[in-house]
């Protein structure tokens, strides 16, 4: 069983960026596919990207702005936000399910979940 922290959220103006970390606890991190989800008030959770064994994808709508990384010897899963703008404003979630077919990109998808960190960005 893997166990989900995230860090790095908190407040920041339009244009700046952040670093989210997923730290994971468990021996079987490299076994997993690993997502980020955000959920803004009043809004669905909503997909933003995920990794699998090395290959990142993305929610279209945020590609070339964010980018997903993974380190196992860390156990650590990152999601790096630049450009932020004030839309991007909500908690943001990582999640985590074993390696397998199709392309993970909803939250019924997920096994695991952190219990998320707040971003808030500024205009």
């Amino acid at each position: 069983q893997v166990q989900l922290v995230e860090s790095g959220g908190g407040s920041v103006q339009a244009g700046g960026s952040l670093r989210l970390s997923c730290a994971a606890s468990g021996r079987t991190f490299s076994n997993y596919v690993m997502g980020w989800f955000r959920q803004a008030p009043g809004k669905d959770r909503e997909f933003v990207g995920r990794i699998g064994v090395s290959t990142p994808y993305y929610a279209s709508s945020l590609k070339g702005r964010f980018t997903i990384s993974r380190d196992n010897d860390k156990n650590t899963v990152y999601l790096q936000m630049n450009s932020l703008k004030p839309e991007d404003t909500a908690v943001y979630f990582c999640a985590a399910r074993p390696l397998g077919l199709g392309l993970a990109v909803r939250p019924v998808d997920y096994d695991l979940w952190g219990q998320g960190t707040q971003v808030t960005v500024s205009s």
